[in-house]
């Protein structure tokens, strides 16, 4: 497989991976018109099992058909494409071989009470994934949640079973639960720990929101504030996750969230590559858009990451 210097620069950090888990990440960072930049734009399509069918996507029916994703990510020139099992089965025959997928291998759903504590169930398995040709598996954890500690083992157990035959792990580090606020989910100590802790798993990829100047815990506080480190932009931010992923050397993404304007999506981005960040899995900003909206928006944050905007 051809590779770029800067990719070839990348692997080199994955020093205890063997050739097929190298190999298949070198696959994704060399996929569409973002190949071989170390800069990654994935379209992640999980939101029908954790939002639910309507509010996923009734602003776009054409999102209803898992073609369409397929077909939006390829057209795109998108580094990856993200789904659940039943999403990508219902499009792996028609479009092999022309867009490395993830498979997504846990979910939760909005039909859980309250009480039911922050958790997703496992609905896939490493040889679905080898089965279906995938370049990785996906997987969310929840720091925060009573539940992160099953979801860690959980995790761990997946990620050893698919190196071992040479796929790598993405993993959604999304902090939610008991343990924190409403603002802690977003707050830049609990971001940085976030990625912290998924790198610290054996993640591959790691996929983390954009966080606020909030600082939740008092302990991580006074640290922050004597040492004086600048969470103050969200670029300054976004660098400081990079450092919390092993000094930048993994690969991180940052999502999207809910749809919003697409001058917030182009600050975020700008935010992202100016930090250091290796780009963007956007789901709800694109495929919630009528195809043609969404294609421009992608092309203009393609632009952003190769430095042309």
């Amino acid at each position: 497989m051809r590779s770029t210097r800067t990719v070839q620069k990348i692997l080199a950090n994955y020093e205890g991976e063997n050739p097929g888990v190298k190999g298949n990440l070198a696959r994704m960072l060399m996929e569409g018109k973002l190949g071989g930049t170390g800069k990654m734009i994935i379209l992640p399509v999980d939101q029908g099992f954790e939002h639910g069918p309507a509010r996923s996507f009734a602003p776009n029916p054409a999102g209803y058909d898992p073609h369409y994703h397929y077909q939006l990510a390829i057209d795109a020139g998108l580094n990856a494409y993200a789904a659940p099992l039943g999403m990508l089965e219902a499009g792996a025959d028609t479009f092999a071989g022309q867009i490395p997928t993830i498979l997504k291998m846990n979910s939760a759903n909005s039909l859980m009470s309250d009480t039911a504590g922050k958790n997703q169930a496992v609905t896939a398995s490493v040889s679905d994934a080898l089965r279906l040709g995938c370049a990785a598996i996906g997987f969310t954890i929840y720091p925060g949640s009573d539940m992160a500690l099953d979801m860690f083992e959980e995790i761990r157990e997946l990620r050893e079973e698919a190196a071992s035959v040479g796929i790598p792990s993405v993993v959604w580090s999304y902090p939610r639960g008991e343990a924190l606020t409403k603002d802690g989910e977003t707050a830049i100590d609990i971001a940085a720990y976030a990625a912290q802790i998924a790198a610290l798993l054996g993640a591959h990829v790691i996929k983390i929101k954009l966080s606020t100047d909030h600082l939740e815990l008092a302990e991580a506080k006074k640290v922050y504030e004597a040492q004086k480190i600048d969470i103050s932009t969200q670029a300054a931010r976004v660098a400081h996750c990079m450092q919390a992923a092993f000094g930048g050397r993994r690969i991180m993404v940052f999502s999207g969230g809910a749809k919003k304007g697409e001058d917030s999506v182009y600050d975020d981005a700008r935010a992202i590559r100016d930090g250091g960040g290796n780009g963007s899995i956007i789901g709800r900003n694109s495929f919630q858009r009528s195809r043609e909206d969404a294609l421009a928006m992608l092309a203009k944050l393609v632009d952003i990451y190769r430095g042309k905007a």
